[in-house]
């Protein structure tokens, strides 16, 4: 199965399935005598980990990192880094009865239409199960870009139609949501219980931001660093839009609104969001994704099975609420990843 494969220099290749023994990933490209052990990617998946917030599916996987290959004495050596994770608490039966029908806003009818079969398993590769081996790569581009002081946060702006009024990253550890306003993730919380009750699901929006980063990555054109950040971040499966710095919001202004003049200090704006024609200007990295709900909800739905027959389900299983805020980390990860392969491409010119 192709597309399975991400990066140039700094190239990953994840596998597993939703309900299969396990998951990983293989990093090749990674410099050697970077500093890494498996309590570093650890610390990573654990902010991945189900259960940690009301939005989360009661699924309890410990997602135990084991790194089997391109580590010695804590330090990488050069060769391909392979990660992995095995899963402990998959249990299919809650999925048998929609072993033939297909789930609305779910993949189980690409899937067929692509390849004639599919795992109903969770949904198998389609599954958000899928991101445990993209954190695990993201501990490993983190350890890259640490040592450049290139840090990289992912917080929660927007969730079932709370909005945070405040920007604090400060506070983005000390709530369940990694939301920067901690009034609004009170509300949030209280959202999400509502629309559990509910039966239903939520969306929202994630916003990303990358410090430290030094001007001149990103390759013209087709290899714009803004055209490899919005690849990464639109193959996570629930998200469906991303923007950059003011982003559609540039669709409403001038241009003597939206450039950002250049002083001797630097920018005294940022509505690029750090990026110039595909290249960073040295300024902070600016994005936002927008996630859509879970599709697998309690609350009837119309669909067809195999036969084209019209039929009805209710998804009922352990499924999230909403994909924030555990997908906030595979956010950051995606980033990382982008960032980390751009400054390895960046040096091998220089």
């Amino acid at each position: 199965m192709p597309g399975n494969t991400f990066g140039a220099l700094l190239k990953i290749t994840t596998w597993g399935e939703s309900h299969g023994k396990g998951l990983g990933v293989v990093i090749d490209g990674c410099p050697p005598r970077i500093p890494l052990d498996e309590r570093m990617i650890q610390s990573m998946l654990n902010r991945r980990r189900p259960g940690k917030s009301a939005a989360s599916t009661t699924r309890k996987e410990p997602d135990q990192a084991m790194i089997m290959s391109g580590v010695i004495d804590n330090m990488t050596t050069g060769t391909p880094i392979m990660i992995m994770v095995c899963n402990k608490d998959a249990d299919s039966k809650a999925y048998e009865p929609y072993a033939n029908l297909f789930r609305p806003g779910h993949g189980d009818i690409t899937y067929m239409a692509k390849y004639g079969i599919r795992d109903w398993r969770g949904g198998g590769r389609a599954s958000a199960r899928e991101t445990v081996a993209r954190v695990a790569a993201g501990a490993v581009a983190k350890a890259i870009l640490d040592r450049e002081n290139i840090e990289v946060f992912a917080y929660t702006m927007h969730l079932g139609g709370i909005r945070a009024k405040k920007c604090d990253l400060d506070v983005i550890d000390k709530n369940m949501f990694y939301c920067p306003d901690m009034e609004a993730a009170e509300k949030m919380e209280e959202r999400v219980l509502q629309v559990k009750k509910m039966g239903d699901s939520i969306g929202g929006i994630v916003e990303i931001l990358a410090r430290g980063v030094p001007p001149g990555l990103g390759d013209p054109v087709f290899d714009k660093i803004d055209a490899d950040l919005a690849k990464a971040l639109m193959s996570i499966g629930a998200v469906k839009g991303v923007e950059i710095g003011s982003g559609f919001e540039a669709a409403a202004k001038l241009g003597s609104e939206n450039n950002d003049p250049i002083t001797p200090q630097g920018f005294s704006s940022n509505n690029a969001g750090g990026i110039l024609a595909g290249i960073s200007n040295g300024d902070d990295i600016v994005i936002r994704v927008a996630v859509k709900p879970i599709p697998s909800i309690l609350i009837e739905q119309k669909t067809i099975d195999r036969s084209s027959k019209p039929a009805t389900i209710s998804t009922r299983g352990r499924h999230d609420i909403s994909a924030i805020p555990r997908i906030n980390v595979v956010c950051e990860a995606m980033v990382g990843l982008v960032l980390a392969d751009h400054l390895l491409r960046q040096r091998a010119i220089q």
